[in-house]
């Protein structure tokens, strides 16, 4: 059982947010050397919309502790300014806790869904 009196679910979503922001960077240096486009390639994989097709795309593969984790962090309170994405953001959050938690916790499963990730035709 994953324990927020150690960390916060909202800390994992801040860790996992710059986590995930650095994976998409380091795999978009790879594929262009142009600014212009390593930014548009970077905004498209670092957003809400994006985040949240990518966490129904690692569903399938969590264990119940990671799933449990996703619908805790679906569940904590949204920033007002985001209410009417609410679905999507809630969705964005729980990716970003599961990247935080896998960055702090188990590298070796971090490592497995990069490269599960990397398999999806949306994120080529």
């Amino acid at each position: 059982m994953i324990n927020e009196e150690t960390i916060p679910l909202r800390n994992y979503a801040h860790l996992g947010d710059a986590v995930w922001e650095i994976f998409v960077r380091e795999f978009v240096i790879y594929k262009t050397s142009n600014a212009k486009n390593m930014h548009k390639m970077t905004t498209d994989r670092v957003n809400a919309s994006f985040q949240k097709m990518m966490l129904e795309f690692i569903s399938p593969e969590l264990s119940e502790e990671e799933q449990d984790l996703a619908r805790r962090a679906r569940n904590l309170p949204i920033p007002v300014g985001r209410k009417h994405i609410q679905a999507e953001y809630r969705q964005a959050t729980a990716f970003e806790v599961l990247i935080g938690y896998w960055y702090l916790n188990n590298r070796e499963r971090l490592d497995y869904f990069y490269n599960f990730l990397k398999t999806n035709e949306n994120f080529q």
